[in-house]
């Protein structure tokens, strides 16, 4: 047990200049193509997950499962493969992982027998009580196959004494606790759940008469299904026959999704509350210009992530919009590894100035998110160092100060700049002329909200204000567990 949580831990502490989301998820039901549907449903999410990928399908008969690293376009390209994968229903899921290791085996979508017959599980989000649970399911007799959290979900299903499927599940999912959407596969029936205050995405679709599920709209795009709606904050939805069956078992609560998919997660096009991501992050950079107070010649977005923001900042005050830094979209992991040397260029082997735009110009460089400060320094010196005569740095979030505990894969405290120093010594940091984050209630007018409720949040926006909506009780140790528990429970109900 000691060993596992180690693992789980670590994961949080390897290097990313950028927030990394846990996963995508899709799901099919009684589609002639559903193996091949669901393949490119999962290559439309394939910016959530990148280290492996998996498909899970049902003929009526038996199941059918396939796993890979990598990428979906470089696994689940050929007609043969897919042929392996028959059935009118099926599941899929990227992976990026932040519990257990990057092994074949925590590759989803899960797949386990019980006594009502089989069940696929594919999973986006972290559990906060998993290593509690596990510990406690493994004392009572439980094996564990994997070091994803995501078998404890399967081990608990498994375990209920409940007759039907869907009981078992309800079951299961009162035992759980963080931020999850998951999609499941039983004989003939398609489920989707998510979590109670909706922290994890899921959205329903319609091609034909076959339902989707997905972690985002644009999932549903690439195959021609028409969007319904969100999967509402704890609910189970369930896909039998043709229809759709809502159960909500949980007390009602008022819905927190995840502030960083409308900030940086979601795909541009993928709609979120009635308008596309792009639309958001627009408006973020519009509420970042209202709180402007440098002036400058030209603004400059870090690619990809901060064009849309730094568009909307341009075009609220009417300034010039330069593409000051061209993305290599063609560097892969595996080329970054060979030498030290190699890995020393850095930033430099994804991002390169663009002379002719900066050149003795006084740059407002726009970027998404600052999480330690590293990237930032190097963009902000080679813009110097391309002849920019002031770079003034504006991020359109505000400071990222604490962990996140439901699926995205952050450092820990001490790892945050912004939880370590202050505005000026960032700013001195990464070398810029002046530095300025978006304001809380700024961020908020920009998604939709007049200003953050300071009794109840309408997002999970835990990054900058610590306000967790579910406890994280495995970071605080078997001592506390109990304690914590209980704290949990009195706050959710």
């Amino acid at each position: 047990m000691k060993k596992l949580i180690k693992t789980q831990k670590k994961k949080l502490k390897i290097f990313n200049p950028k927030l990394k989301e846990e996963c995508g998820i899709f799901g099919i039901s009684n589609a002639k193509d559903a193996s091949a549907l669901t393949a490119l449903g999962l290559h439309a999410l394939q910016h959530r997950g990148q280290e492996g990928c998996g498909i899970v399908t049902f003929d009526g008969k038996q199941y059918f499962s396939e796993k890979r690293f990598g990428l979906v376009g470089d696994n689940f390209n050929k007609e043969k493969i897919l042929k392996k994968l028959q059935g009118d229903y099926a599941i899929g899921h990227n992976r990026y992982s932040t519990t257990g290791e990057n092994t074949l085996r925590n590759i989803q979508p899960f797949f386990a027998d019980t006594n009502a017959g089989g069940i696929g599980v594919a999973h986006n989000g972290n559990l906060t009580n998993s290593i509690f649970l596990r510990k406690k399911l493994v004392e009572e007799g439980a094996i564990f196959y994997t070091t994803s959290d995501t078998e404890t979900i399967v081990q608990l299903i498994a375990k209920s004494k409940r007759t039907k499927t869907i009981d078992k599940i309800v079951d299961a999912i009162f035992q759980i606790q963080g931020g999850y959407a998951l999609v499941m596969l039983t004989q003939r029936s398609l489920i989707g759940v998510r979590d109670p205050f909706g922290i994890r995405p899921l959205v329903i679709g319609k091609l034909k008469n076959s339902y989707v599920l997905a972690s985002e709209t644009c999932a549903l795009d690439i195959i021609g299904a028409k969007f319904i709606r969100e999967v509402e904050n704890g609910e189970i939805v369930l896909i039998e026959n043709d229809k759709l069956e809502s159960i909500k078992p949980f007390p009602k609560k008022k819905v927190r999704p995840c502030v960083f998919e409308y900030i940086y997660f979601a795909r541009p096009d993928s709609i979120l509350d009635g308008k596309t991501a792009y639309e958001h992050r627009k408006s973020l950079g519009a509420e970042l210009a209202k709180e402007n107070d440098i002036d400058a010649d030209i603004i400059v977005p870090v690619p990809d992530s901060g064009n849309a923001a730094a568009l909307g900042f341009a075009q609220h005050l009417g300034m010039n919009f330069e593409l000051g830094l061209v993305r290599n979209h063609y560097v892969g992991r595996t080329f970054i590894e060979p030498s030290q040397k190699i890995r020393s260029l850095g930033v430099k082997l994804k991002l390169n100035a663009n002379q002719s735009a900066i050149k003795n110009k006084k740059i407002i460089l726009i970027d998404d998110s600052l999480v330690r400060g590293t990237t930032s320094y190097k963009i902000v010196k080679m813009l110097y160092d391309a002849g920019a005569k002031e770079v003034h740095v504006k991020i359109a979030c505000p400071e990222i100060k604490y962990p996140d505990f439901y699926g995205v894969d952050t450092p820990t405290k001490k790892e945050l700049l912004a939880a370590n120093k202050t505005n000026d010594e960032i700013c001195e940091y990464i070398g810029a002329k002046s530095l300025k984050f978006l304001s809380i209630d700024g961020m908020y007018r920009a998604i939709g909200f007049e200003k953050r409720n300071e009794s109840y949040p309408q997002l999970t926006d835990h990054y900058f204000t610590g306000d967790y909506p579910v406890k994280p009780i495995d970071e605080l140790g078997d001592n506390k567990i109990t304690q914590l528990s209980l704290l949990s429970t009195a706050s959710n109900n």
